[in-house]
């Protein structure tokens, strides 16, 4: 994030915004830099590519379903705007630290003791690494103590909208994105590697709320897709992976998508119609 946060400083915050005499490396500075960096950021991710992915992807259809609420999109919208800050407030605690030097992140291919080879391993190891962590909060999230305080209100959204995406309780929302800022202060990464993931993470978050259930065939049993995700919010305790169906299937809560077998809501609103 201090890529970011640099940026700013040279072309926005310094000659535009703070008083000459607030040095950049000031950690009040930067705490309140990242703040507002990390807001703007989520906000612009979140609308952005969710309104495109509803527009040009979501299927419409959906909305006639009997399980889609009254005013759903707006709904969804209101409550992850928010969360958002909320969820912001510990997030830039763990910028706060990578900044001041306290990550494994590096700056230049050469700082890798592998190369480019090593940044192409540390992509694959993120999302493997977060995909496991993501599952067991995920799961740990539907236990009976926690679920009704802080994860039913993203299940509210039986069928989703890539709006739905971010409508999490804060906590909720915070501690499914811990695995993502715990990786870099486990593990070598790449400072550009770490923000092109930051943003495919977000993206992805959408793209499986987004009732578009298409998928290459073979790995249709492999890849952690909206079908599968559509099926986590109609059934509850299946399907809890991020990326991929690995621990689904290691913990004994993989379940085959509906829409696969013909059974998903799309088939429900075709049988509708035929009445």
């Amino acid at each position: 994030m201090d890529l970011v946060l640099d940026a700013a400083d040279r072309h926005i915050l310094t000659p535009y915004v703070y008083p000459a005499g607030w040095p950049e490396g000031e950690p009040c500075r930067q705490l309140l830099s990242l703040f507002v960096i990390t807001n703007l950021g989520a906000l612009t991710l979140y609308l952005l590519f969710g309104t495109l992915s509803y527009y040009f992807i979501f299927d419409h259809e959906l909305k006639k379903h009997p399980q889609f609420l009254e005013n759903q999109v707006r709904r969804e919208i209101a409550y992850a705007l928010r969360s958002l800050p909320w969820i912001s407030v510990p997030t830039v605690a763990l910028f706060f630290a990578e900044v001041r030097g306290y990550s494994k992140l590096y700056d230049n291919i050469e700082d890798s003791p592998y190369g480019w080879s090593g940044v192409f391993l540390s992509m694959l190891s993120f999302l493997f690494f977060t995909d496991m962590g993501i599952y067991w909060i995920h799961r740990g999230l539907h236990h009976k103590l926690l679920y009704k305080r802080f994860h039913k209100p993203h299940h509210l959204w039986k069928i989703a909208t890539p709006f739905a995406s971010h409508a999490f309780h804060p906590v909720d929302g915070f501690m499914q994105s811990l695995p993502y800022h715990i990786y870099p202060f486990l593990f070598p990464l790449h400072k550009v590697t770490y923000l092109g993931l930051y943003i495919f993470v977000n993206v992805w978050t959408i793209s499986i709320h987004d009732g578009d259930y298409r998928v290459p065939r073979l790995l249709r049993h492999v890849i952690n897709g909206s079908a599968h995700h559509t099926d986590h919010h109609l059934y509850f305790d299946y399907n809890y992976g991020q990326y991929f169906t690995l621990w689904d299937k290691i913990g004994g809560s993989y379940k085959s998508p509906t829409a696969f077998e013909g059974k998903g809501p799309h088939d429900y609103l075709r049988k509708l119609r035929e009445k």
